[in-house]
Parts: C-alpha cells; sequence; structure tokens
C-alpha cells in the first residue's frame, strides 16, 4: 500500500512502486501484447526469475533448477520481439510453476 505523508502545508500520497520485473510479468500474464513483446524483456523476466541461460548461436535456452522443461528461445528474424508461441511458453511456465511472483 502507499504511505501518506504529512508536509508542514499539506498531505500527500505516495503511491506505491511497481518494479520492471513486476510490471514486466503482469504484461506478459496478460497476453494482450505477444506480438510485440521485446525479447530482451523476455530474457529479463527469466534471469530475474532464476533461470540460467546458455547461447549457442542464435538460440537462448534457459534452464533453471525443481523446472523439468528447458526453454529454447529465439527473436524472430529482423526483429526485438520475441515470438508469440514463445511467449504461450514462458506464460504457461511461470504459471505452472508460480514463478511470476518470485524474484
Amino acid at each position: 500500500m502507499g504511505a501518506l505523508r504529512s508536509s508542514s502545508t499539506a498531505l500527500t500520497y505516495s503511491a506505491p512502486t511497481v518494479s520492471r520485473y513486476e510490471k514486466l510479468v503482469q504484461k506478459l500474464l496478460e497476453g494482450g501484447s505477444d506480438a510485440s513483446f521485446s525479447f530482451t524483456d523476455l530474457c529479463y523476466i527469466l534471469h530475474s526469475s532464476g533461470f540460467d541461460e546458455t547461447i549457442k548461436g542464435s538460440h537462448h535456452i534457459f534452464s533453471r533448477s525443481g523446472v523439468e522443461e528447458q526453454l529454447n528461445l529465439q527473436k524472430w528474424r529482423g526483429s526485438k520481439n520475441a515470438k508469440p508461441y514463445q511467449l504461450r511458453q514462458v506464460r504457461n511456465l511461470l504459471v505452472k510453476y508460480d514463478l511470476g511472483s518470485q524474484r
């Protein structure tokens, strides 16, 4: 929750801050922007969720202890965005293992 702060003239309300990670996970879980979700942002979510990354050519392979699946991700050719089916894979994995709220 936010906090009320008192100054000499008036009360002001400071809204709670939402981290970049929380904003990106919320955007991913809502699923409304799959066609324009940044590949870099998707990798940031996975790193922040405790995944290790191995890069082999254009393939970014993510794994994490306690998670059976490995994720093999690539950018769209000629784009900075992630592929929509890969966003669905990550979304399903975050939900399955309840990782979207962890840091």
